[in-house]
């Protein structure tokens, strides 16, 4: 079955455990014969995912390729109208970037996470979104607050519920996961975000079993049976200097290092992961190591920018 977006074409899915799902861009050969990190193909992928990503299946999934440049640029004046997604385009404009002891969280949304689990969500565990925060952003320019995904898995009835970072430091992104874990999944906040849910999909008809989705997350279904049904995947998305010291990550010596690390982010997840529901919450751990995130996100800022002047 191909994925929605073909992006293991350029992301390898190295480590595919039950509670561990690991990443990774590599290397290509350049006309000097050299090797550079495909940093250029990455940014295209996620550029390829922004029309989904902004809109969801709320304005339904069919486009005509006529539609195809009009729809991205649609999506990318969207982005825009998002207080955090312009605020950090001003900050990366300016040569500056977001550091991890920022204090404002919701302007680490600006640096596209969410956009990054979600196509590795729609890609690589064959997801789908069931609702788009950016599509329902209030009248002042926010987002819906809460989860970074809310997708379905509808052959196995499950409910996705993902939070994303994207660090300069490895550990300090699993850190702030592990914070937004204790926050969000608690009975007082799942009720009341899933009540949002529900008032948002009710009028959508192209949503799969639609009704299971809405009796499942409805306040009088009991907590258990809800955990029973969630995934729960924590992306955290960092620079890492494998890709600095390395040129080749098909290189015995990176995948060795590259799985030492992936091994160690874990290890400090499940030694400082104490929620009082550890048991009942089907958490997978995503990491995604990259070159370097600011040349990243300042690349995803730079050909959004572009797509959005062209509409205009």
């Amino acid at each position: 079955m191909n994925s929605p977006f073909k992006s293991e074409k350029i992301i390898s899915h190295s480590i595919k455990e039950s509670n561990l799902s690991t990443f990774l861009v590599g290397f290509d050969l350049k006309d000097d014969g050299n090797t550079a990190y495909r940093l250029k193909p990455l940014i295209d992928k996620l550029l390829e995912v922004i029309h989904e990503f902004a809109f969801g299946f709320h304005e339904g999934n069919a486009t005509q390729n006529t539609e195809i440049f009009s729809k991205l640029t649609e999506a990318a004046k969207s982005i825009y109208k998002i207080d955090e997604f312009q605020r950090v385009k001003d900050i990366y404009d300016n040569n500056g970037s977001i550091e991890d002891s920022v204090e404002d969280k919701y302007l680490r949304r600006g640096e596209f996470g969410e956009l990054i689990l979600h196509l590795l969500l729609r890609d690589f565990h064959k997801t789908v979104p069931l609702l788009s925060k950016i599509y329902f952003k209030d009248s002042l320019g926010h987002t819906v607050h809460g989860f970074d995904a809310v997708h379905i898995e509808p052959h196995t009835k499950t409910l996705w519920l993902g939070e994303s970072k994207l660090y300069s430091n490895g550990k300090n992104g699993v850190k702030a996961l592990i914070q937004d874990i204790h926050e969000h999944f608690k009975a007082d906040y799942l009720n009341s975000e899933f009540m949002l849910v529900s008032k948002k999909i009710k009028h959508f008809d192209n949503i799969p079993d639609k009704d299971y989705w809405v009796d499942l997350i409805s306040e009088q279904t009991k907590l258990s049976d809800k955990l029973n049904a969630i995934n729960i995947p924590l992306l955290c998305t960092y620079t890492c200097n494998l890709f600095t010291d390395h040129q080749d990550e098909t290189n015995e010596k990176f995948l060795e290092e590259y799985k030492r690390e992936m091994s160690d982010l874990k290890d400090y997840f499940d030694q400082n992961f104490n929620h009082p529901l550890k048991s009942k919450l089907n958490v997978i751990l995503f990491l995604f190591p990259v070159q370097d995130k600011v040349h990243l996100v300042k690349g995803l800022h730079n050909k959004l920018s572009l797509l959005q002047k062209l509409g205009e």
